[in-house]
């Protein structure tokens, strides 16, 4: 079902914790916050506020330093 980016939460280079909010989604009349599961860096942000995405589409990239360093 298409949803449309109502606000990004978060900024490249931010650290977020599990359960912070990422991104604002409006689908249906009803808006929807997606929350980080896992501490991480944001790394890569591929949708701006206003832009229609299709469920499965990639919004954002999270790398988890700590598990990648062990």
């Amino acid at each position: 079902m298409p949803s449309q980016v109502v606000k990004v939460l978060v900024a490249l280079g931010q650290k977020v914790k599990p359960g912070q909010g990422l991104l604002v989604l409006s689908s249906m009349k009803m808006e929807n916050t997606l929350s980080a599961q896992e501490e991480g860096e944001v790394v890569e942000i591929y949708v701006q506020p206003g832009q229609n995405v299709e469920t499965g589409r990639v919004l954002l990239k999270l790398e988890n330093k700590v598990s990648n360093e062990q």
